[in-house]
């Protein structure tokens, strides 16, 4: 090969990969050395701003596509969740909760599965709570932090305004189950991680509704961080 083609071969191989970059989505975060550039939170929040204005429909369509990365559709859930999900007519709903039910199944994003498990409380109350609220929680213990703190305010917004007896015995009984589970590390506790606090945070509320008399089903380990 003449070195006239060797330049032209080169050429064509660089152009391809500057357009490959160049058509690249910003937001997204490329892989260096095992990790994302860009931050989880940053990202899910500037596809938030993105798709703020996205119709209901174009927003269904999108948590319904497979193809779409996770930051896009844990964005597109929020969107939905914040705009739509609470006014959702009950004819509308089966359709809309079975999508929401597909995608929770389908996704192995934390970040996903957070905003489904909100949302689906927030479309359907009465019939999710029970289930997804106990899992917020589990994610509550996510290695991940912004999983962390997604699934702490999400359950913050759920709770707040709430004072129903059975559920705040099922966040409470949860979170009894998770500190006997790890009562020998919480003896070992002198000052509370943000994780542990924000534990605490929601188990006060638990125990705000149910009254005092529900410390003495706990650990003493957590009585003594209260």
């Amino acid at each position: 090969m003449t070195f006239h083609r060797v330049f032209l071969t080169l050429l064509v191989l660089f152009c391809a990969g500057t357009l490959h970059a160049a058509e690249q989505d910003p937001l997204e975060g490329a892989d260096l050395g095992g990790e994302a550039i860009f931050d989880d939170r940053a990202l899910i929040n500037g596809y938030t701003e993105k798709y703020a204005n996205e119709s209901k429909e174009i927003l269904l369509a999108m948590i319904g596509d497979d193809s779409l990365g996770a930051y896009k559709m844990a964005a597109a859930i929020r969107i939905f969740k914040q705009r739509f999900a609470e006014e959702v007519f009950k004819a509308d709903k089966p359709p809309i909760l079975k999508t929401l039910i597909r995608r929770l199944r389908s996704t192995d994003s934390a970040f996903v599965q957070v905003e489904i498990m909100h949302t689906l409380v927030v479309v359907d109350r009465y019939q999710y709570f029970d289930s997804m609220v106990p899992a917020l929680i589990q994610k509550m213990d996510h290695y991940n932090k912004v999983v962390s703190a997604l699934a702490f305010e999400n359950l913050q917004d759920i709770l707040k305004g709430s004072y129903r007896t059975r559920q705040a015995r099922i966040v409470f009984n949860t979170l009894r189950k998770v500190f006997f589970l790890s009562r020998k590390r919480l003896s070992q506790v002198d000052v509370p991680d943000q994780q542990l606090k924000q534990k605490l945070t929601i188990l006060r509320w638990s125990v705000k509704v149910l009254g005092t008399q529900a410390l003495k089903n706990l650990p003493k380990e957590v009585l003594g961080l209260l």
